[in-house]
Formats: C-alpha cells, sequence, structure tokens
C-alpha cells in the first residue's frame, strides 16, 4: 500500500479510539437535532454540533449517561470493540488532530448552519495512588526528613566529605519546597504572595549563609503540617457526587408498544413507567395501577414505609418496596424531589459562613512586610551602621547579609505557622480514636462558638430501629401462639418492621412453623398457611375492611410515636406494638448540653404529635414536626438570622440541605447516607452520640491552645525579632530561639492528645 492510500485511509478512518467511535457513532445516530460530534476522549474534549432549537440540558443529560455507561464496561468491552467499526446509518468518520469527527450525512451547505456547544467528559473519582493528595505530599515530607536527617548526621561523621551531605540537604530542600512552590507560582500568576512564599524566602536564605539544617526542618514542618491536612480532608470530602448515585439512570416505559428500556432524562410529563418490586422510582409521578409501600426515608427521614395506592403519589430516589406498580409522570427528571434536594445543598452551601485561620488572614500583609523589613535593615546595616554588605571584613565580624538572614530566620513564621496545625491536627487524632472523624481545621475551631444544636430524631436521637415493647391477644393468654405465627411469616419478609419481628422472636427462642402459600398482599400486609390455618399479618386497616374489625372493637389506636402490627391466625387475633428505640445516651447528652448554655432543637419530617412525644420523653422543649426538607432548611437560616450559631445533627439525605445550612454540620457516620455524609464538617463514625459532647469539649480547648500557640509565637517573633534588629542576636541564639518556640508550641498542641475531650 503507497503512503499516500495509507493517509487516505487514515482520513477517513480517523483517530478515534475504536470504542468510542462506535459509542459516540450510535448516540449519534439515534440522537434527533445532532449533526455531528467532535470528541479527544485522551485530552477529555466534546463537542456537539446541533441544528435549530434543542433542550440543551437534556442533551448534556443524555451524553454525560451514555458516556457514564460506557467507561464502566470499556475495560471489558468485547473483542469485537478492538477492531474499528463500521458507524450505524451512513455516519461519516473524519480525523481532527488528535481527536475525530463523527457527522450524519448532509448537504455541503448546511455545516455553515450548525452551532457547536461544548460539553463536559464525565470525570472518573481518582482513587490511584498519585490521586490522593495526602499520600503524594507525605511522601515528599518523608523524603525531606529521610534526607534532611541524614544530611545532618553525616556532618558529624568525618570520614564523610561534607558534599555528600550537601547533597542530601538539597534534596530534603527540593522535596520540602515542593508544595510551597507551586502554591507561589500560581499565587504569583495573580500578583500575590502569602506565608508560603516566606516559607521559601526563609528557606533560601537560611541556606545561603549555611543554615541548611534550619532550612530543612523549616520546611519539613511546613510541608509534614499541609500532608496531614490533606489526609484529614481526603477522608471525608467527596462533594456531592453520592447523591447521584441514587439517580436512576433508566426507566422501564409503558407505552403502547409495550414496555422498553428508556434513559431516564428522555421522560415526559404525561409518560407511564411500570416500577418493579426493589426498583427506584426513577421520577416523582402518580400511581395509576397497582398498590405498593415506598421506602422514603431517603427524603423524609421516616423509618417506616409508606402505603401507595392508586392515586398516590411517589418520589424520585425512593424504594418500591413490594408492589409492581405503573405510575405517570409528573414531573420532568430536573425536577424531582431528590434533583430539588441537590440543588438546596448546592445553594445552602453559599449560605455557609466560612472559617478563616488566623495565619490565613494576615499571611500575606506578614510576608510582604517581613521581606520588606529584611531588605530596609540590611541598607541601613550597610549604609547607615557601616557593616560590610556580604563578606565581613574581619573573622568574628558579621556582615549586613549575615545580619539580615539571622533576622529572616527569627521573624520566619514557623511556630506560627505550625501554631494552628499542630492543635488542629492533635484534635483530629484525638477526636479519630474515638470515632469523631473531624473534616478540616475549620469544624474544630468553630464549634466552640456553636450556641444551638439542630438534631433529626429518625437515626440522630433515636437508632432507626424498631423494637417490639408489647404484644396483645384478644382475648388474651395467646401472645406466644401469635407471636409464632407472625415470625413464620415475617421470616419471608423484608420489611422494616418484619426485622424487628424476627429479632425479638429469636431472642425468645420460639421456633418458626411450616409456612405454605406464602404472599405479600396489596402492599399491606403479608398471608400464608401456617399448620393449615390460613395466617395474615398487617395493618389495622386491612382487618377492618376484609370483615375482621370485631376483633378490634374497643382497642384503641397506640399513641403517638407507636406503630402496630396486627396477626389475625385462625380464630387468634392480637397486635404487636413497636417503636424506633430512643438512644440510651440521647437525655443526657442533652441535659449536658443545656447545663453549658448550649440550646437543643428536634427538627424532623415525622408526625408533630409523634416529635412531641419523643421530645417529652427526653426532656427536649424546642421541637418541630412534619418538616420537609426545605423547612429544616428555613428553620436553621431563620435560627442563624436570630445571631445564633447553629449546628445541626442528621444522617438522611433529607438531612443534607440543612447540615450545608449550617454554621456547624454533623453526620451520623454508620446509619448516615452519603450525601448527607459530605455535607458534615465532622461525623460521629460509630453513631456514639454521646461523642458529640466529647467533640464540644475537644472543640473549646484546642481553641484555648491554639490561642495560647499564638501568643508564644507572636511573642518569640516580636522579642528576639527587636533583639536582632539591635544586632543582638547571633544566628545560634537565634535559630535556638526559633526551633525554641516551635517546639514548645507543638509540646503545648500534644496536650490535646491526652484528655482533649475534657474541657
Amino acid at each position: 500500500m503507497s503512503s499516500q492510500e495509507s493517509e487516505k485511509n487514515e482520513k477517513k478512518s480517523g483517530k478515534g479510539e475504536p470504542f468510542w467511535v462506535q459509542v459516540l457513532a450510535e448516540f449519534l445516530h439515534r440522537e434527533q437535532g445532532v449533526e455531528a460530534i467532535r470528541f479527544n476522549e485522551k485530552e477529555k474534549a466534546l463537542s456537539l454540533a446541533t441544528m435549530g432549537e434543542v433542550d440543551e440540558k437534556k442533551l448534556e443529560a443524555d451524553l454525560q449517561a451514555v458516556i457514564a455507561a460506557a467507561e464502566k464496561r470499556q475495560k471489558s468491552r468485547p473483542p469485537e470493540f478492538q477492531q474499528d467499526p463500521s458507524p450505524p446509518g451512513g455516519i461519516s468518520l473524519e480525523s481532527r488532530g488528535e481527536g475525530a469527527e463523527l457527522s450524519k450525512p448532509t448537504c455541503p451547505t448546511a455545516p455553515k448552519l450548525w452551532q457547536w456547544r461544548e460539553f463536559s467528559w464525565p470525570e472518573k473519582e481518582e482513587t490511584g495512588w498519585w490521586g490522593e493528595e495526602w499520600k503524594f505530599l507525605g511522601t515528599l515530607s518523608g523524603i525531606c526528613a529521610v534526607a534532611g536527617l541524614s544530611g545532618w548526621l553525616l556532618t558529624w561523621v568525618e570520614a564523610v566529605p561534607f558534599a555528600v551531605s550537601f547533597v542530601l540537604y538539597m534534596i530534603a530542600l527540593v522535596a520540602g519546597a515542593w508544595d510551597a512552590t507551586i502554591d507561589t507560582v500560581e499565587k504569583a500568576k495573580e500578583k500575590k504572595v502569602d506565608i508560603h512564599f516566606l516559607m521559601l524566602a526563609v528557606a533560601i536564605g537560611a541556606s545561603l549563609i549555611g543554615a541548611y539544617g534550619e532550612a530543612v526542618l523549616l520546611l519539613f514542618l511546613f510541608s509534614a503540617a499541609g500532608a496531614m491536612e490533606a489526609y484529614a480532608e481526603a477522608r471525608t470530602q467527596k462533594e456531592i457526587r453520592s447523591l447521584f448515585h441514587l439517580q436512576p439512570r433508566q426507566a422501564l416505559l409503558a407505552g403502547e408498544e409495550g414496555e422498553q428500556w428508556i434513559e431516564v432524562a428522555r421522560l415526559q410529563v404525561g409518560d407511564r413507567i411500570r416500577v418493579r418490586p426493589g426498583d427506584l422510582f426513577p421520577v416523582d409521578g402518580q400511581i395509576v395501577e397497582g398498590e405498593t409501600e415506598a421506602d422514603e426515608s431517603t427524603l423524609t427521614g421516616e423509618a417506616i414505609p409508606v402505603r401507595k395506592e392508586k392515586e398516590a403519589e411517589v418520589f424520585g430516589g425512593t424504594v418500591n418496596l413490594t408492589g409492581s406498580v405503573v405510575a405517570v409522570v409528573t414531573k420532568p427528571a430536573t425536577e424531582s424531589a431528590l434533583e430539588k434536594i441537590i440543588r438546596l445543598i448546592k445553594n445552602a452551601q453559599a449560605f455557609r459562613a466560612p472559617s478563616q485561620r488566623f495565619t490565613d488572614k494576615f499571611g500575606a500583609g506578614y510576608t510582604v512586610g517581613v521581606i520588606g523589613l529584611v531588605a530596609v535593615m540590611f541598607f541601613v546595616w550597610w549604609l547607615v551602621l557601616g557593616y560590610e554588605p556580604f563578606i565581613a571584613a574581619e573573622a568574628g565580624e558579621r556582615s549586613a547579609f549575615y545580619l539580615a538572614m539571622t533576622l529572616l530566620v527569627v521573624a520566619s513564621p514557623c511556630a506560627l505557622v505550625i501554631s494552628i496545625p499542630s492543635a488542629i491536627l492533635a484534635a483530629i487524632a484525638f477526636g479519630a480514636k474515638r470515632g469523631i472523624l473531624f473534616r478540616g481545621g475549620a469544624a474544630i475551631e468553630n464549634f466552640a462558638e456553636v450556641d444551638t444544636i439542630c438534631f433529626d430524631k429518625t437515626g440522630t436521637l433515636t437508632t432507626g430501629d424498631f423494637e417490639i415493647i408489647g404484644v396483645e391477644a384478644f382475648p388474651a393468654n395467646d401472645e406466644k401462639a401469635l407471636l409464632q405465627a407472625a415470625y413464620s411469616l415475617e421470616k419471608h419478609s423484608r420489611h422494616p418492621l418484619a426485622r424487628a419481628i424476627v429479632d425479638y422472636v429469636e431472642a425468645q427462642g420460639i421456633v418458626g412453623l411450616p409456612v405454605e402459600g406464602f404472599s405479600a398482599w396489596h402492599g399491606v400486609g403479608i398471608k400464608g398457611r401456617v399448620e393449615g390455618q390460613d395466617c395474615l399479618v398487617g395493618r389495622r386497616h386491612i382487618f377492618e375492611e376484609s370483615g375482621w374489625g370485631e376483633a378490634m372493637q374497643g382497642v384503641d389506636a397506640p399513641p403517638a410515636g407507636i406503630s402496630e402490627v396486627w396477626v389475625l391466625w385462625g380464630k387468634r387475633v392480637g397486635r404487636l406494638l413497636l417503636r424506633d428505640q430512643l438512644r440510651p445516651e440521647t437525655k443526657p447528652m442533652l441535659e449536658a448540653f443545656q447545663r453549658d448554655g448550649v440550646d437543643p432543637v428536634m427538627l424532623t419530617g415525622d408526625h408533630p404529635e409523634t416529635a412531641e412525644a419523643y421530645a417529652k420523653e427526653i426532656g427536649l422543649a424546642k421541637v418541630f414536626g412534619g418538616l420537609l426538607p426545605e423547612d429544616k432548611v428555613e428553620k436553621v437560616k431563620a435560627l442563624t438570622h436570630e445571631g445564633r450559631k447553629v449546628a445541626m445533627v442528621g444522617d438522611g439525605v433529607n438531612d443534607a440541605p440543612s447540615l450545608a445550612a449550617a454554621f456547624i454540620s454533623v453526620g451520623m457516620g454508620a446509619r448516615g447516607s452519603d450525601a448527607a455524609l459530605e455535607q458534615c464538617d465532622f461525623v460521629l463514625m460509630q453513631d456514639r452520640l454521646e461523642n458529640l459532647g466529647v467533640a464540644w469539649r475537644l472543640s473549646r480547648k484546642a481553641r484555648r491552645i491554639i490561642r495560647q500557640n499564638l501568643t508564644i509565637a507572636l511573642g518569640t517573633v516580636v522579642i528576639v525579632g527587636i533583639m536582632a534588629m539591635g544586632a543582638l542576636v547571633p544566628l545560634p541564639v537565634g535559630v535556638l530561639a526559633h526551633e525554641g518556640s516551635t517546639v514548645i508550641v507543638c509540646l503545648n498542641s500534644l496536650r490535646l492528645l491526652h484528655g482533649g475531650g475534657k474541657g
């Protein structure tokens, strides 16, 4: 084959990776209104050419879904994808640099009318070693420490030339200064300087006068603090990407031509969709066929499944538990309840008051001030006081440059810079050992300022698990038999109340009986034959509506906060009473906060009567029930506008917007949804609510130690700095004072590791 023919074939086939050529060609073939696609998979560049009016949001959603799905199967793609595919529908493929262009058949003048739009390629979550910043920074800090220590030790070995130590010092300086250099360069582009620049200047100045060990130690402390803070941040920060895992990508469209799977983004108001047991409702809708129960705890926080009959509303992102239903779409995917919560989170994030550490506030000014002072003093020593500029005239004398570098070392903010991170990291370590995972330093600093704490109920003040608190038979004495029958059926169910019944009966040592003909009954109960007798377990209304209501005459409905499950077995009738369990630590924890002057408030989606019943039991005066996610946000904002510093404690997706709106947000880690945890400043990983009090005391102690550290660091800089300006401090004394203050600050911070939660 000639070179011209090769070029021609390359031009025809393009440079697009075969897998992506086929994926995007299929998308282009079926997408109306899209005329061409330009893509470069390597550079993640993607553009679409359209003609006429298009729904850009819907188009982007479709494209994102296609690419995301394709990337999941890319690694395991079948062998045929390794060969050049033949684009469908006459679509042509043309090379464009490192990328390619796919286009539909069209007339020569049509491309002039195309409107090109750029779209983002879905980002993959980086989980590799180099994708985790803290590991990279930690490695650099480790190299700095090992190389610097080795260089210092070898200076004491006479047989080893200083050149070896010098090389090790240089390796340590490069590793330690890496992150500070990158930050300095980025700030320089914005014509700004900060504490990173001063760190580099101090390290360079110390090196120029031979204080290599000082320079290495300075950069090691600085880089190690950065790595440890990056680690603490990386443990909990994943943004709100987890919310999108709750969004179904496909829906089962029930049309006139049968049922078919389509992208959720393609659903329109009025479409009919089928949702099977165990599936997520893809969008908000209204049931038109069938009955079921839905788990709406992700949206409302209510642990009890909600019965859904004809004309009942269902919400996108909630779980269909029992029946197969058909629903008509009432809102497009972009307006579903889940999407609304996502938008609330984003809006609430802007409402949050950010915390800036003390050193961040004055870092740029301090840096400029110190550099300017050192420059001025150099000329004062040289031109006014008569010191030689760079090299002393006689041995034992000091040059102006030597004095300037001494002042620079003394004024360097090593102790100042480490004063806050050392205390913060010690507090983080103390908390981590006790299941309190702080997202970063701002959470520790700010939590001490809180004067109001809002609590969700389900899964926060309560465990979220049901327990049987009573068994009643009508007439009495059949309790054990009814438990045995209920257990025999509930073993076959996955209902949340079923788990509580099974656990309770098994703890009693009661053995199940053989079951025949087990089935769910229209999403409101279960039935079967136990030892040859019909058995029905379910809600009160199925008995009343089915002719068995006489057995319930005179039996009052349970009080607020209590759920009931009725059991009919042959001629035996009774009920089981269940409730969501309060955490045993809830009441003493709330009492402790009230003694400390912190005002606790309950915000819950539960019925107001249920919320009041729980609040009365735990001695909580302020309670708001029946709240939707947006209502919780408004309550948090209202308290904030009253001048309060509000903390929010929650665990569900419905709590995420209010968590984001609060001054400080706390997540219950073991049961908490990813969406809620992503908004949290710190997480109680073991769901031990009493640790909230530990975190409160730790925060207040950490803030006291930070203030002490700042006083020590700034005091040392001011006192020794004034002495250095008078040429009264030789370099060794300046280094001793500088390092001494750093050591004192670190030791003071380490007190948090021992008794940090004792206030």
